[in-house]
């Protein structure tokens, strides 16, 4: 209290001088008296202090107290049946006490204030009960302070409280609400064990040496926001019952929470940890929020159990992020996170989603994740990676990968460090553990590779250098919808090929589409015969770069049927396409182009049995004159045209002529057969149709069995 004004209260005043100290000594009077218990004379105090009994209240505000003075007063208040001291209503406020102030197992009946005091010396309340609200608010405590085991019944205060030394609250227990905020520990400060039934505030309090509360419990809220710590802070094995908020926290040095419990909410939004963050083994039971917190070296959630929703958006990992072995059982955000070095992110599991979207990784790091989806949209990784999967169903839409990036599935369980497999219960339901692919769309896909990826439903349009994907393994892709579909005449048959998942929402949602196309999901927006027709070729040099040529075959169909089907092409050409697809399949049908030449021998030798073929083999005639007196005799060969056939044409004989005739046209050889005018055009239309079309049928054939 200021020494220029005086207190509320009726004060000593001893040693007051005008000029020096107005207001003296600002100790209370002693009931009957004009004097502070420090002041009084020893009569009075005698008589004082004889009048008192255990349970008494006392008043004595502003009062100085030698260690002698304060023993002789809770002497007085001694109970004799326990042997400790025994106070009603107690009063402290800006007392000062000079030397050791011993309350060690006193007991408060009513309402202890201490607010503003000053402990020179040690302050000891071990073991000591608050019944009522125990106020230490602004208390300056010089020496170490204990208050070992105490139990507070009520609302216990001790905001901008400073501890100058030491304070240890080990096994205390605080029933009613406990307020440390803005309170300053210079040195140690020890919870360890402390149980804290209602609420604990800690907001804005300087922790400048070690912290302990390992083992702690909290039932109710703990609030630590804005703290800060610059020391180490040790919360192992502590208990939060209740909801727990670090925000803004400082940890200046290591902050170690493994082994602890969080039932409620815990949120580290916006905490500095410049040393090492430990949560190894930690139970967050509700969700954890870590959005907008630095971590400036290496951040170990090994094992931690999150089984809520846990919440890393926007937070800055600068060294090693460990989630070895953690588990989350629902959604993991780390939207637009920071990861500066690190190496390893995982084996972990995740039973919701894992959104990596607008993250950065800006090392080479291996990603080891089993998750039911990953979400890696506007993802930037600035180095070489390797993500490995499980179960996931990946979006990787407008990611980044300025160096080589590997997609792989995992067939096996991860591998842990010691040897041990990674146990992904909490997906098992899950159908199968293979990866699937939901889109690449806006990325650059000239370094990555993908390998034994599910990528039936994935979408391709506005991927780029989508020439130069490696695919490894078995990739997969969807397919069209086997079978023969009676939408109306004709009948529609589709043949089995790799098909995108963009045709198969342009199909679908076109008037009359069969049954088998999959209709587009929301979001998965629209792309027409235009925009899929570079997709497939890319795609198509993609395969053929890897020497998969039967692959490459599918992709080929594909391009040819969006060109075919785009309105940007002039309707010859689509008139064109359309007689090479019917004819055959674009050169890789061959059952089609067989199809179409067996019919067209058929009808050729059809047609030559009725018209092609003469009646009979026409004669030859041989005319010559013989000269008078001999010579040279000169003869002139005729033979008659072909007839017309009449009378029964369809023969045996006829029926072999007309074979020939037609096998010889379809390996583009004359048989030598007497035909009549049209069987002459006949023959040369088979000569010109039916190798071709044996030529696409064995191209089919070459683009099926090509390695």
């Amino acid at each position: 209290m200021s020494t220029t004004e005086p207190p509320p209260w009726p004060h000593c005043a001893h040693g007051a001088d005008p000029a020096a100290d107005p207001v003296g000594c600002p100790g209370i009077h002693v009931p009957g008296h004009t004097a502070c218990l420090a002041h009084l004379a020893d009569a009075d105090r005698d008589a004082y202090l004889a009048g008192l009994t255990p349970g008494a209240s006392i008043d004595h505000r502003g009062t100085t107290f030698t260690e002698s003075l304060l023993i002789a007063l809770l002497n007085a208040l001694r109970d004799s049946a326990t042997g400790h001291p025994r106070l009603g209503n107690a009063i402290f406020e800006s007392a000062t006490f000079e030397g050791t102030a011993g309350f060690e197992s006193a007991t408060f009946e009513s309402d202890a204030c201490f607010e503003s005091a000053t402990f020179k010396g040690d302050a000891g309340f071990d073991s000591a009960t608050f019944r009522g609200d125990a106020w230490f608010g602004s208390a300056i405590f010089e020496g170490r302070t204990e208050f070992l085991s105490a139990t507070f019944e009520s609302s216990a205060g001790f905001g901008s409280a400073t501890f100058e030394s030491s304070a240890g609250f080990g096994s205390a227990t605080f029933k009613g609400n406990a307020g440390f905020g803005s309170a300053t520990f210079e040195s140690d400060a020890r919870f360890e064990s402390a149980t804290f039934n209602g609420d604990a505030w800690f907001e804005s309090a300087a922790f400048k040496g070690f912290a302990w509360l390992g083992s702690a419990t909290f039932e109710g809220i703990a609030g630590f926001e804005s703290a800060t710590f610059e020391n180490d802070a040790a919360f192992r094995s502590a208990t939060f019952k209740g909801n727990a908020g670090f925000d803004s926290v400082t940890f200046k040095s290591n902050a170690g929470f493994e082994l602890a419990a969080f039932k409620g909410f815990a949120w580290f939004g916006s905490v500095a940890f410049e040393g090492n963050a430990g949560f190894n083994s930690v139970a967050f039971e509700s969700s954890a929020g870590f959005g907008w917190a630095t971590f400036e070296s290496n951040a170990a959630f090994d094992a931690a159990a999150f089984n809520g929703f846990a919440g890393f958006g926007r937070a800055t990992f600068r060294g090693n992020a460990c989630f070895e072995w953690a588990t989350f059982k629902d959604d993991a955000w780390f939207e637009s996170a920071t990861f500066v070095e690190v190496d390893q992110f995982g084996p972990l599991v995740c039973a919701g989603r894992l959104v990596l979207s607008g993250a950065k990784f800006g090392g080479p790091v291996t990603l080891s994740v089993a998750a039911r989806r990953l979400v890696c949209r506007r993802t930037r990784w600035s180095s070489t990676a390797e993500i490995r999967l499980r179960y996931a169903t990946v979006d990787f839409a407008h990611a980044v990968f300025e160096y080589p990036l590997t997609i792989a599935a995992e067939a096996d369980p991860f591998v842990l460090a010691d040897g041990r497999q990674l146990v992904d219960d909490p997906i098992s339901g899950a159908p199968d553990s293979g990866v699937r692919v939901a889109s690449l769309r806006g990325v650059d896909a000239a370094h990555l590779v993908l390998a034994d990826l599910d990528l039936s439903g994935c979408l391709f349009s506005g991927t780029v250098h989508l020439d130069q994907l490696r695919l490894e393994g078995a990739c997969t892709f969807d397919t069209a919808p086997p079978g023969v579909h009676w939408r109306r005449w004709p009948p529609v048959r589709f043949t089995e090929r790799r098909v995108l998942a963009e045709e198969h929402h342009w199909r679908a949602s076109r008037s009359g589409a069969v049954r088998g196309w999959n209709a587009a999901v929301l979001g998965a927006g629209r792309a027409g015969p235009v925009q899929l027709a570079p997709v497939y070729r890319a795609l198509r040099k993609a395969f053929e770069d890897g020497k998969h040529e039967p692959g490459a075959a599918d992709f080929y169909y594909g391009e040819m049927e969006m060109r075919r089907h785009a309105d940007d092409i002039p309707r010859s050409e689509r008139g064109l396409l359309t007689a090479y697809w019917a004819l055959s399949g674009y050169g890789l049908r061959a059952s089609r182009a067989l199809a179409w030449l067996g019919a067209a021998m058929l009808l050729t030798i059809v047609l030559l049995m009725a018209f092609g073929l003469a009646q009979d083999t026409p004669k030859q005639t041989a005319t010559g004159t013989v000269p008078a007196g001999g010579g040279k005799v000169t003869f002139e060969i005729d033979k008659d045209d072909p007839k017309n056939p009449t009378g029964n044409r369809f023969t045996s004989e006829r029926f072999e002529k007309a074979l020939n005739v037609t096998l010889n046209s379809v390996v583009f050889r004359s048989s030598g057969q007497d035909l009549t005018t049209a069987g002459t055009y006949i023959e040369m239309t088979s000569r010109l149709t039916e190798p071709v079309l044996l030529g696409l049928a064995v191209l089919a054939i070459r683009n099926r069995v090509k390695r």
